[in-house]
């Protein structure tokens, strides 16, 4: 790969990492809406589930206007996980920015209020102790926002990286496409 192929590479990656991010910030805002409307949870799956074939469609276009319809598996498993990591930065940040200055305890508020609800005391009480999830939920508070962005950070670019690898081996190709001048 030359400078100049790389350098195009991590362009197309970052514009397409900054969509896949906005992607996921909607997921993420559905979710935290979700806490107290349940009638959202189903996009949040729907936005999670797009995941890999939003970033198999950018790769395509990557691959049909950026490299004129030739790319390696290799080039195309980098550009996926470029992708996922410029994404998961800007993810990060919006989650840090989210937990540390306009949560206010929300979150954890929902998650204590769906275990105190009767139907899950009931089913708590089946399976699991109450207590036990009482202390889950008072270990959640000592976790610091940038510990939680940051760990999600690392599994979003671990979920790149794997995810990559049959994304990149469907959208290889060696045939070129001609251009239409």
């Amino acid at each position: 790969m030359t400078p100049a192929e790389y350098v195009q590479l991590r362009a197309f990656a970052r514009y397409d990492g900054l969509l896949l991010s906005l992607l996921w910030m909607l997921s993420f805002a559905c979710y935290i809406i979700g806490l107290s409307n349940p009638s959202i949870s189903l996009l949040v799956f729907v936005l999670v589930a797009a995941t890999p074939f939003f970033v198999a469609i950018r790769l395509k276009a990557f691959r049909d206007y950026g490299r004129e319809g030739v790319i390696s598996f290799r080039r195309g498993w980098g550009y996926v996980v470029l992708t996922f990591f410029y994404a998961a930065l800007l993810f990060a940040v919006a989650q840090y920015i989210y937990f540390a200055y306009l949560d206010q305890g929300y979150f954890l508020q929902m998650i204590q209020k769906m275990l105190d609800s009767p139907e899950n005391e009931q089913i708590l009480s089946q399976y699991a102790t109450k207590d036990a999830f009482d202390q889950m939920v008072n270990d959640m508070r000592t976790v610091r926002p940038i510990d939680l962005a940051l760990s999600v950070l690392q599994a979003n670019i671990l979920i790149g990286v794997v995810l990559g690898l049959p994304i990149a081996a469907l959208m290889r190709s060696s045939v070129k496409i001609p251009n239409n001048q």
